[in-house]
């Protein structure tokens, strides 16, 4: 959920507590003969909603946070906007659905930078922009059952270092106060560049303007210096295996790769955000779906419009350029510039006519090695009695496996223990998960429902009841409801290709693509393109398409409108 692109962009370049539940975010997507009614309504005193036109001027495919950055921000800067969802509410993984009472989200656990401005965090810039602002509640410490043993830490540096001295001793606490001394100037240089100033091609140098450029140009030495992977940095100058394993399980946490492969600029942007005097992480209230919600408000509020429940079935192309997109139900909608495809690569292909790209750029997307899948587990529980627990927990079973082997790490995330409305009163609610580490393999072949898929799921998700029982003994005694969910659960609800995380595109290897296509006025967002997985990447990949229908001079004044410059 970290940034991965600074060094490549730079080479490409020179209120109140209000509670915010998943029935507001259907209601933001109800369709009414046609078009689209409900949330969205109380906006109307900032601007005129407007009925959009038969021909927007952007289709965007997908409502996942990439699309709706996108979006929302393309509304913002005047364009009619549409965006197009097949699911019955909008997030993509960071949606949300109700059992029972509980409110369960499938999307991401860890946020931060939500709660502060000026923020570093592409989501909370793309938010201010459109005018939104996300309640979230701030805290500062997660659990961790490691080999060595059960773990409380802190977030920031002082927490580390004492945890450390007594688990390491004072010798290791040194090698990694060394370590993060050295890291400095360069975690100073991933967050010295706006990340809403990103465009495609040469045209970022315009949005910054000279004074931003040249201030930009001190930092360039050490950006380069994170263009590759971070394993090669952080084997210079960590010797113990604690302190190694300790960095390959938060590269493998916001990339879904190993250390080797993941971004430099990912992992100096983390420390350079998590080791700062004042570090937290923030729940927004109301979980992922009042994210989504916050970004369709703001695609509204400047005259956008997002339809549910309706699939994309066709893109349409005509004389080498995207006029528009054919719905599963025969329906054709044209836009006037372009469409935005928010789907996975490999599922964006399938929406594509064989005869309109050129056969080498088809077939190395079709060949974009894909991330392994998750199991997911939605719990909720009677626990009054838990506040004792931090409000995560991350377990490795076995260093000496590899951090991304089969069910060697799992997520657990208790986020009623700031959010009491996500469960009934007494009660918690819980979302565990495998981080991109469930082989598609072992489902492939399965039917949802059958005997051997429900076997194997009950397999497989017996892990998660292993890990909490070690946090909570009479966890079977607790249990009100459960539901696990596969990749292929990933696969159905997410509509991603093998259920799959996102592109396995590692730092070592060949850059993540570019959003661009060869065909004149489609563009790509999300996970599948530069910068990469996690929120603030799909955030920047949904702004930079937007800001490709938009003059550099239009994008320019809007960083200025929110003060975002480069640090001197």
């Amino acid at each position: 959920w970290l940034p991965t692109w600074l060094p490549l962009a730079w080479s490409r370049c020179c209120g109140s507590r209000r509670r915010v539940r998943l029935k507001a975010v259907m209601a933001g997507c109800a369709v009414t003969n046609g078009s689209v009614s409900g949330a969205g309504d109380h906006d109307r005193g900032h601007h005129q909603r407007r009925p959009l036109s038969s021909s927007p001027d952007l289709i965007v495919v997908g409502s996942g946070l990439g699309g709706l950055c996108c979006g929302a921000l393309a509304a913002r800067h005047g364009l009619e906007v549409l965006v197009l969802e097949a699911h019955d509410r909008p997030g993509g993984a960071a949606h949300g659905f109700d059992r029972r009472g509980f409110h369960f989200e499938s999307g991401p656990s860890l946020w931060s930078g939500l709660g502060r401005w000026p923020s570093t965090n592409p989501l909370a810039q793309v938010l201010r922009a459109v005018g939104e602002e996300l309640p979230v509640v701030s805290y500062r410490d997660w659990g961790l059952l490691l080999p060595e043993g059960a773990l409380r830490i802190g977030v920031g540096a002082e927490p580390f270092f004492e945890v450390l001295r007594q688990l390491r001793g004072p010798a290791v606490a040194d090698e990694w106060a060394a370590f993060m001394a050295w890291l400095e100037p360069y975690c100073r240089a991933a967050n010295a560049l706006p990340l809403l100033a990103l465009r495609p091609g040469l045209g970022m140098a315009g949005a910054l303007g000279a004074r931003g450029s040249a201030a930009l140009l001190r930092h360039a030495p050490r950006l380069a210096a994170l263009g590759g992977a971070f394993g090669p940095m952080a084997r210079r100058h960590l010797r113990d295996p604690f302190l190694l394993h300790w960095v390959e399980m938060l590269s493998f946490l916001i990339s879904g790769l190993p250390l080797d492969q993941t971004s430099a600029a990912a992992m100096a942007t983390l420390f350079g955000e998590w080791f700062q005097p004042d570090a937290a992480l923030d729940y927004p209230l109301g979980g992922s779906p009042a994210v989504a919600e916050a970004l369709v408000r703001g695609l509204r509020r400047h005259g956008g419009e997002i339809r549910c429940g309706v699939a994309v079935e066709r893109i349409l192309v005509e004389d080498g350029r995207a006029v528009g997109v054919q719905l599963s139900g025969g329906e054709q909608l044209l836009a006037r510039q372009g469409v935005v495809s928010n789907a996975s690569p490999w599922d964006t292909l399938d929406l594509l006519p064989s005869d309109a790209l050129p056969r080498r750029w088809r077939e190395q997307t079709a060949a974009t090695p894909a991330c392994a899948s998750f199991l997911h587990w939605h719990l909720g529980l009677r626990g009054d009695d838990l506040d004792h627990l931090p409000i995560h927990h991350v377990w490795v079973g076995d260093w000496s496996r590899g951090i991304g082997a089969e069910r060697n790490m799992v997520v657990l995330s208790m986020p009623s223990r700031l959010d009491p409305g996500l469960a009934p009163a007494g009660h918690q609610v819980l979302h565990g998960y495998t981080p991109a580490n469930e082989p598609w393999e072992l489902w492939r072949d399965l039917e949802p429902g059958s005997a051997a898929y429900n076997a194997l799921k009950a397999e497989r998700c017996g892990l998660f009841h292993q890990v909490l029982t070690q946090l909570i003994p009479d966890l079977a005694d607790r249990i009100v409801i459960e539901m696990q969910g596969t990749p292929l659960t990933h696969r159905r609800y997410l509509r991603v290709a093998r259920g799959s995380y996102g592109p396995a595109i590692g730092a070592d290897q060949s850059p993540l693509p570019g959003g661009t296509t060869p065909i004149e006025g489609l563009l790509l967002c999300g996970a599948g393109v530069f910068p990469g997985i996690g929120v603030p990447p799909v955030a920047v990949s949904g702004a930079m398409a937007a800001h490709s229908f938009v003059p550099v001079a239009r994008h320019k004044a809007l960083l200025d409108e929110l003060g975002l410059r480069v640090p001197g």
